[in-house]
């Protein structure tokens, strides 16, 4: 596919490095040069410095033929009218990144699809689901649903108490269990593996499984993890984010919100009628302590500032809270804060970047339809060409890259974890996990 991506910051440039490692053809645009001369000297992508709205530089990224448009700028209203430039000279399909929720809703005088958008991200929305899934989760440091919800990848990080520690993959697997999962990689000291049969897990790693969603709460009791209900959370900024999770949780739990801004902090008292709102330093110890930190079930940190979330996230996690939960817009900090170990870190970019993969792969036999830049592993659909290397033998005897697994097929709806004894059909459709160096190798083992 043609893809045009215009704007290349954060979101743009990890949505064009997924999709270029996939043989897409790719163009970035964008006004700052900085940031064409990063993409130009990290990516394989054709990169064109300019005005991603003006009709005569989209005319020479010939955005006539292009499959997907996406504006994907910080402006709004820039990636409002540069879809509608890309719609009038032909573009297929237009994405938008918008973060006034405004423009979508009923009452909006302005509608996304007058300017031939056919999908609205919303950052911050991305990202407020994202944690919510995992408030509902507070065992885990990381969910995500594939097919349709029916299968769900959750990272775990294994205490000195984990059944599993000292145990092999092969090991794991040969118990009789009467639930199926895949352990797909595990992050140690900064890195991810693809753990193979004889690997071998430790204390303090975090693994990500894939399991059904109905044998979740099997595979919690099997790892020694306590699904208990999530009673109360405190939030640390109102921002969009912040405000989004309040409004999402303050009917089903208890929830407080601390803002440093007084006239903030009155705004969100008269709107949040649910929710209790402090107005104080998320930073300041005393203040922690007086709230009674240690006793929420989550702490969630996403104001405006990196590092208000990263420095009130680690005090939260001193102080003992069950579970915390931080956002950080710098993508390179994701496996930092993982292997320090004090909870869940997520960013509205990769929550965004993810989203438009997913909605791409829907058009797509095969694609990356998640990246996970914290563990350095895209999440690939696959499905075997008739007469193909993986459909003639079981896959322990399929010669797959070291840094990929199979971990869930899809035989004409039916789903299943994959097994080594497992031997695919030309019918199947797969979900592989790799890192980016073996997706140009697992392809050709998925062709004839």
């Amino acid at each position: 596919m043609r893809i045009v991506i215009i704007g290349v910051g954060e979101v743009g440039f990890h949505v064009a490095k997924a999709l270029s490692q996939e043989d897409h053809d790719i163009i970035v645009m964008d006004v700052d040069p900085s940031k064409c001369k990063r993409a130009t000297e990290s990516l394989d992508v054709i990169v064109v410095e300019g005005n991603g709205a003006s009709p005569r530089i989209l005319s020479m990224a010939n955005v006539q033929d292009a499959d997907y448009v996406l504006c994907l700028t910080r402006v709004d209203e820039v990636n409002l009218i540069a879809s509608q430039q890309a719609h009038e000279l032909g573009a297929k399909k237009i994405i938008a990144r918008l973060r006034n929720q405004q423009y979508t809703t009923r009452d909006s005088i302005i509608k996304p699809e007058k300017f031939g958008i056919d999908l609205v991200i919303h950052p911050e929305k991305e990202a407020c689901s994202e944690i919510v899934q995992l408030v509902r989760h507070s065992y885990a440091t990381q969910v995500m649903d594939f097919e349709g919800g029916r299968i769900q990848m959750i990272g775990i990080r294994l205490d000195m108490d984990s059944p599993i520690i000292g145990k092999t993959v092969r090991e794991i697997c040969d118990e009789e269990l009467e639930f199926k999962f895949g352990i797909i990689t595990v992050l140690r000291d900064g890195e991810s593996h693809v753990p193979w049969s004889d690997y071998e897990f430790k204390e303090n790693d975090t693994a990500y499984f894939i399991v059904k969603t109905k044998s979740l709460e099997s595979l919690m009791v099997y790892l020694g993890k306590e699904a208990t209900k999530t009673n109360s959370i405190v939030i640390l900024g109102g921002s969009k984010i912040g405000r989004s999770v309040a409004e999402e949780l303050e009917n089903e739990m208890s929830v407080r919100l601390i803002d440093n801004r007084r006239d903030k902090a009155e705004w969100l008292a008269s709107n949040l009628k649910e929710t209790m709102i402090i107005h104080g330093d998320g930073t300041d110890v005393e203040l922690l302590k007086s709230e009674n930190i240690k006793d929420a079930d989550s702490f969630i940190t996403v104001t405006e500032s990196e590092q208000t979330n990263l420095l009130s996230g680690m005090l939260a996690h001193h102080l003992g809270v069950k579970q915390t939960v931080i956002h950080v817009s710098t993508t390179e900090y994701m496996p930092i804060v993982q292997e320090i170990g004090v909870g869940a870190v997520l960013s509205k970019n990769m929550s965004t970047v993810n989203s438009i993969l997913k909605f791409i792969s829907s058009d797509q036999i095969e694609t990356s339809i998640t990246t996970f830049d914290e563990i350095d592993v895209d999440v690939i659909e696959f499905s075997p060409e008739p007469g193909s290397k993986v459909t003639k033998v079981p896959l322990e005897e399929v010669k797959f890259p070291e840094d990929s697994i199979v971990g869930m097929i899809n035989h004409h709806g039916h789903l299943s974890i994959a097994r080594g004894s497992t031997q695919l059909t030309e019918e199947d459709t797969v979900l592989v996990f790799a890192k980016s160096k073996a997706v140009s190798q697992l392809r050709k083992l998925f062709e004839v």
